[in-house]
C-alpha cells in the first residue's frame, strides 16, 4: 500500500520538547516507521520550517519525509498556519503527480484540510471534465486523526484558547468529509458524536510506545532523595504541573518529607530555563508553598536519556486538565513505573485504576497527594503496578499492533464508498 501522511506542524524529524513539538511528532514518526516495516511505502508531508531543510529525507526503507514550501521557511506557531494549508495541499498534489497514493492520512485538523484539498486536486487532474462542485472523480480515501479537538480545548481553556476562530466550523467539516476517522481513545468517539460526526466511520487505534527504548531493563538514573516523583511533558498550564507542586505540602503532612519532584520538559534549553514563562511561574509557586528545595526542573532531555529517568521514579504523575491521549503514561508503564493520572480523556483508557496506577479527579492536589502517599508508602504495591503496566504496554500498545489496527482502518476506507467531500467554498 502506498500511504501519504500529512503532518503540517509536527515533523517526525523534529526535536521533541519544544513549544509545538511533542506527542504528535512521536506518533507520526513511530506509526510511519511501523507501517513501513509492514511492507508499505510511506511518505510524510510536512511544512518546510527552515531554509536549509532538504526537499526529501530518506528515513529508512520505504519511508521518507518531504518538506513542502507552504508559507515562510521559518518556525510558525501551529495556530497561525491555517493560511498556508492551500499551499501545502498544492505541494502535496504536485508531488503525487500521476502516481497518487492509495490513502492519505491527515494528522491534526489543519492537516486534514490539506489532505482533503490535495485529494480533490488529484481527482480533478484525473478527471478534467469534473466541474468545481463535482467530486465524482474523488478516488483517494482520506483518513483523519485529530490528536486534539477544538471543542475540548475551548471547554477547558476558554478565552485562553489560541486556535483560529475558523476551527469551529472547519474541524467538524474535516470530520464529516473524511472517509474514516481514527480516534485514539473511547472518550474521543463521544466528542466526535457531539460534533455531529457519524461514529459509524470511526475506528479506534491508540498511540503506541517504543518498546525497544522504553523498558524496565537497564539502570535507573541517580536520584538525590529517598523518593522521586516524575512529571514529563511540555510546560504549559493545561498540563497541570502546578497541581503536582501544590500536592507536595499535603504529601509532607502525610509524613513524606524526603521527596524530589523532577520536572522534565519545557521549551527552553537547560541553561536558559528562566526564559520560559511557565518555568518561572512554577518555580515561583514552589517558593510560595515552601517546597522550592524539593522541585527540580531539568528542561529538555534527549529521548535516549528518558528510560533511565523513568526507571528512577517511584511514580510518574500526569494530571492535565484534559488529554486527548498522552504518550508519557505509556512510556512510564513500559519502564515498570506506576502512574498517577487525572481521570480525563485518553488517560482513562491507558492507565488502569488500581491496576497500573491510580486515577485522581482533575485539578485536585489533595487527591494527587493521597494517591502518591499510597504508592510511596507501599513498595510492594509499586512493584505490582509497575509489572502490570509493563505487561499492558507490551501487549496492547506496541507500535506494531497500532500499525496493524491503522492498516485495518485504511482497508475499510478503501473498501467503502468514497465520501462526498462537502468542503467546497469553505472559507479559511
Amino acid at each position: 500500500m502506498k500511504i501519504s501522511m500529512v503532518s503540517e506542524h509536527a515533523s517526525p524529524l523534529a526535536a521533541l520538547g519544544g513549544v509545538d513539538a511533542g506527542g504528535q511528532n512521536v506518533h507520526v514518526a513511530a506509526l510511519s516507521d511501523a507501517l513501513a516495516r509492514r511492507g508499505h511505502t510511506v511518505t510524510v508531508y510536512t511544512r518546510r520550517d527552515a531554509e536549509d531543510l532538504p526537499a526529501r529525507v530518506n528515513v529508512g526503507p520505504r519511508l521518507e519525509v518531504v518538506h513542502v514550501d507552504a508559507g515562510p521557511p521559518v518556525h510558525v506557531p501551529k495556530d497561525e498556519l491555517l493560511p498556508y494549508m492551500g499551499d501545502l495541499a498544492e505541494g502535496i498534489a504536485k508531488d503525487w503527480g500521476q502516481r497518487p497514493p492509495d490513502v492519505v492520512h491527515g494528522h491534526f485538523w489543519m492537516s486534514g484540510l490539506a489532505a482533503l484539498d490535495a485529494a480533490r486536486q488529484a481527482a480533478r487532474r484525473d478527471d478534467p471534465q469534473a466541474g468545481p462542485g463535482d467530486d465524482a472523480g474523488y478516488r483517494i480515501p482520506v483518513i483523519q486523526t485529530f490528536h486534539a479537538l477544538g471543542t475540548v480545548k475551548r471547554r477547558h481553556q476558554g478565552n485562553e484558547d489560541s486556535s483560529p476562530p475558523q476551527r469551529r466550523w472547519l474541524e467538524p467539516a474535516v470530520g464529516r468529509s473524511a472517509d474514516r476517522i481514527i480516534a485514539t481513545c473511547s472518550d474521543e468517539v463521544f466528542e466526535l458524536k457531539a460534533m455531529g460526526i457519524d461514529t459509524g466511520k470511526v475506528s479506534i487505534a491508540p498511540c503506541g510506545v517504543d518498546l525497544g527504548l522504553f523498558s524496565a531493563d537497564g539502570p535507573p538514573a541517580p536520584k538525590p532523595r529517598t523518593h522521586r516523583i516524575l512529571s514529563v511533558g511540555r510546560l504549559v498550564p493545561r498540563k497541570g504541573v502546578d497541581l503536582v507542586i501544590r500536592a507536595l505540602p499535603h504529601l509532607a503532612a502525610a509524613g513524606f518529607h524526603d521527596v524530589q519532584l523532577l520536572i522534565v520538559g519545557g521549551g527552553a534549553e537547560p541553561g536558559v530555563l528562566h526564559a520560559d514563562a511557565e518555568v518561572r511561574r512554577l518555580l515561583e509557586l514552589a517558593h510560595e508553598l515552601g517546597v522550592a528545595g524539593k522541585v527540580t526542573i531539568q528542561g529538555q532531555v534527549p529521548r535516549g536519556g528518558m528510560p533511565g529517568i523513568f526507571r528512577s521514579a517511584d511514580a510518574v504523575v500526569c494530571t492535565p486538565w484534559y488529554e486527548p491521549f498522552g504518550i508519557v503514561p505509556l512510556e512510564a508503564m513500559a519502564c515498570g513505573v506506576p502512574v498517577v493520572a487525572a481521570a480525563v480523556g485518553g488517560l482513562q483508557d491507558t492507565v488502569l485504576d488500581h491496576g497500573t496506577g491510580l486515577h485522581v479527579p482533575p485539578r485536585d492536589p489533595e487527591a494527587i497527594a493521597e494517591a502518591l502517599a499510597i504508592l510511596l508508602g507501599n513498595p510492594g504495591l509499586r512493584a505490582e503496578m509497575g509489572a502490570a503496566g509493563q505487561a499492558r504496554a507490551r501487549t496492547r500498545y506496541s507500535w506494531d499492533r497500532v500499525a496493524a489496527e491503522t492498516e485495518k482502518a485504511y482497508q475499510l476506507a478503501m473498501a467503502e464508498q468514497p465520501a462526498t467531500l462537502g468542503m467546497e467554498g469553505a472559507a479559511l
